[in-house]
């Protein structure tokens, strides 16, 4: 059974952090919530999971929602931040979006605004998890290779054909053959178009090899 996305709310208000748990679990979320910034620290766990989002109040005693921003990124978390804002706080929620929010909601606010606006956030989220799960993915195919598989690899990618790769590497093209073939099942694909495009969604295309590719 797929888990359910999580909203996780952090807010000195008990009536805001009351009323958003309600709303949220109507429609299915697993709500967690927090009073304030520095409890969410201490209470979040940011091994992976479901998709989640982060509703933050931006002034809050302590620790402002600024700060917590600043305390995620400084530990490399990431969460898709929605900014909640009472009246003469738009300029800090403005500042919350600088720092990575990707959206603000002013106080009072309708359920339908914040439905979709949390939607979007664990859309969002949902799509950045399982991009990393790919490249982690994509990264113990690499593993897999050896040097000469990665060498033929990387020249495959940057537009070579097996004569050229044959000369490069001097070696025959029945070698080359042979190394691309393990290079396919080994990374899962079954073309050069196909590996080519998982490289440069994945980041593992080389500066060399695209000032190479550039040249053909």
């Amino acid at each position: 059974m797929t888990e359910q996305p999580i909203v996780y709310v952090v807010d000195d208000d008990p009536q805001v952090r009351e009323s958003l748990n309600l709303l949220m679990r109507s429609v299915g979320f697993n709500t967690k919530v927090f009073d304030s910034a520095e409890h969410f620290l201490d209470g979040y766990d940011d091994s992976p999971g479901p998709p989640r989002c982060l509703i933050l109040d931006v002034r809050m005693p302590g620790l402002s929602g600024l700060g917590l921003q600043e305390k995620l990124a400084a530990k490399g978390i990431v969460i898709p931040t929605i900014v909640i804002t009472g009246f003469g706080d738009v300029s800090m929620a403005v500042k919350a979006m600088s720092a990575g929010a990707i959206d603000f909601i002013e106080k009072p606010f309708s359920r339908q605004a914040v439905l979709t606006r949390v939607q979007e956030a664990i859309d969002r989220d949902a799509a950045y998890r399982r991009r990393n799960a790919q490249r982690a993915d994509v990264a113990a195919r690499l593993d897999l290779l050896s040097h000469r598989e990665r060498e033929v690899m990387d020249l495959l990618i940057a537009g070579n054909h097996a004569k050229q790769i044959a000369a490069k590497l001097q070696i025959g093209e029945k070698t080359v053959a042979k190394h691309r073939a393990r290079v396919f099942d080994k990374m899962g694909v079954d073309s050069v178009a196909t590996l080519v495009h998982l490289a440069y969604h994945c980041d593992f295309a080389t500066p060399t090899l695209d000032l190479e590719l550039s040249q053909h």
